[in-house]
């Protein structure tokens, strides 16, 4: 895992990647200081946090692109399965090495509001919450992109379907206002979920009577629970859509609340993806 770690770290600051990915991140951070804090006069360093988390909608795609889809287009991929590590350690190693890239700047970030105290009073706990929650949805957010470079080949389909995902994500609390609220419309909404998921399993492990299975049995007890109690699907679907959104957790740390929940739920997030990703490398070496 440390192998892989050195050499992907390395990889990234041989070439622009890391340094694309800091310097938006910077720069957007100094606009929106100046912008915020010193032209407003504001001493909320969180706002600018809050403001910023946008700009992971195009620095995650840049640089969660190439980690795995560029192994496979290469044909690279073939050394990694080679090697006397478990796809879970080249994952780690990778992931490891993508949060280092994402820490620097942060850390960079974090000395901001230590600057701010010389012009006025600063809240510095409700700040550096702010950086931890910035942190954390960085983070899970290039836990996605490594497991959407995972399935494909190209980088600029890894990075299109990266953004696309995260877009979703980020303004899914205000689709969740256009959502029906009826018991049926929420039934229908998590029946083709389902459907979705047994597509997934159907191409994680390439048998259609797990995925058959799996999604028989789910739709099964879905329907199960709509015929006994079908009150409990009325405004179901958004209320869960709500509560899915990074964005929306994250913006609890920047009001100065201090969510463990959110916390909890960023890590399973990183941990499902993870999950995935290994499994997704597991598929495609068993497979060649």
């Amino acid at each position: 895992m440390i192998a892989v770690f050195r050499h992907e770290l390395s990889s990234h600051f041989t070439n622009l990647t890391a340094y694309v990915f800091g310097a938006f991140l910077l720069l957007f951070g100094g606009i929106y200081t100046m912008v915020l804090n010193l032209n407003n006069m504001s001493v909320n360093f969180e706002y600018v946090l809050g403001n910023m988390s946008f700009i992971f909608l195009v620095t995650v795609p840049i640089l969660t692109m190439r980690v795995l889809a560029e192994e496979r287009r290469q044909k690279t991929d073939q050394l990694l399965y080679s090697l006397p590590l478990s796809m879970t350690e080249v994952v780690l190693g990778k992931y490891a090495a993508m949060l280092v890239m994402l820490l620097i700047p942060t850390a960079i970030l974090s000395v901001y509001p230590l600057i701010l105290c010389s012009f006025g009073p600063i809240h510095l706990p409700t700040c550096f919450g702010a950086l931890v929650g910035f942190f954390l949805l960085g983070a899970a957010l290039i836990s996605i992109g490594l497991f959407v470079s995972s399935v494909t080949e190209s980088q600029a389909v890894a990075a299109g379907l990266c953004f696309v995902v995260m877009l979703i994500n980020y303004y899914i609390n205000a689709l969740s206002g256009y959502v029906a609220t009826t018991a049926f419309s929420s039934y229908a909404a998590f029946a083709v979920l389902i459907l979705i998921l047994a597509l997934i399993i159907r191409l994680m492990t390439r048998s259609s009577s797990a995925a058959v299975l799996v999604g028989g049995i789910l739709e099964g007890l879905l329907l199960a629970a709509y015929l006994l109690k079908s009150t409990l699907f009325e405004d179901l679907f958004p209320t869960m859509m709500e509560e899915l959104s990074l964005f929306e957790r994250f913006y609890t740390f920047v009001e100065g609340v201090f969510d463990l929940t959110a916390v909890v739920y960023f890590i399973s997030v990183i941990a499902l993806f993870l999950f995935l990703s290994v499994q997704s490398m597991e598929r495609r070496r068993w497979s060649e």
